[in-house]
């Protein structure tokens, strides 16, 4: 299938830049040009497009404000986000975009992001993540943007200003704080054990009393547990119990 595409960006020669990879690419039939938010819904009031391809920073409305009102169309187009930073990753895959592109933008990964969007426009368009839906993490891996499904994340470890995520067999950093990660994942039972740790609770194996406090055992690894975060561990813990035990 050939694609109607939008580009967006406030800064002339990024959006020049885009338009002309984007229309390099044999899916793509026409690309729609603006340079910020409210140009872009002025072109999608009159057009129907497949994706937005948005820049996030950007005065006035941007790209994340944006990619929030088009999700409440009736039928949503795919969003790309095409950003010089990584600090709205996450925020970005809880409204499930479809793509997470870094400048400078190289063809290759454009057409990553294309296939992508022609995939997704074979099949009803998602609605906007919830609860109940399977949110992906953007990391980096050998300079491509892959989505890590946040059900392979066993343990997240705070380093700074960023937190690394731990699978059952490799690591990932990604620029989100611990804290906003609890807050976000309680409901799929992450609990904070530590001010610097986030711990799948269904995979916690053991709690332990150790010479310098309480750990509790992930995969193998002791993790330690504060004195601030023990009783309400403990009561997690039986609690989890309880709901395995009476199912």
């Amino acid at each position: 299938m050939t694609l109607v595409v939008l580009a967006v960006d406030d800064e002339p020669p990024a959006l020049d830049e885009l338009a002309y990879l984007l229309n390099a690419d044999g899916r793509v039939a026409y690309v729609h040009r603006a340079g910020d938010a409210t140009e872009a819904l002025r072109v999608l009031r009159d057009t129907e497009v497949d994706a937005v391809f948005l820049d996030i920073r950007m005065p006035g409305l941007d790209g994340m404000e944006l990619a929030r009102i088009l999700r409440r169309f009736a039928r949503p187009p795919a969003i790309v986000f095409v950003t010089a930073y990584d600090d709205g990753a996450v925020d970005a895959f809880d409204l499930g975009v479809t793509d997470y592109v870094r400048k400078p933008v190289r063809a290759e990964r454009l057409g990553e992001s294309l296939r992508r969007v022609a995939g997704s426009r074979l099949t009803p368009a998602p609605a906007p993540a919830g609860p109940t839906d399977e949110p992906a993490i953007p990391v980096e891996l050998a300079g491509t943007t892959r989505m890590l499904p946040r059900s392979s994340v066993r343990w997240v470890e705070a380093q700074g200003d960023y937190a690394r995520l731990h699978t059952s067999d490799a690591s990932h950093l990604v620029r989100v704080s611990l804290a906003t990660l609890a807050d976000r994942w309680a409901d799929a039972g992450f609990v904070r054990i530590h001010r610097s740790y986030l711990v799948q609770i269904r995979l916690i194996s053991e709690l332990r009393l150790t010479g310098s406090g309480y750990v509790v055992a992930v995969d193998g690894i002791e993790l330690p547990v504060s004195r601030r975060h023990t009783r309400e561990l403990k009561d997690k813990l039986i609690r989890a119990a309880k709901h395995d035990w009476t199912r």
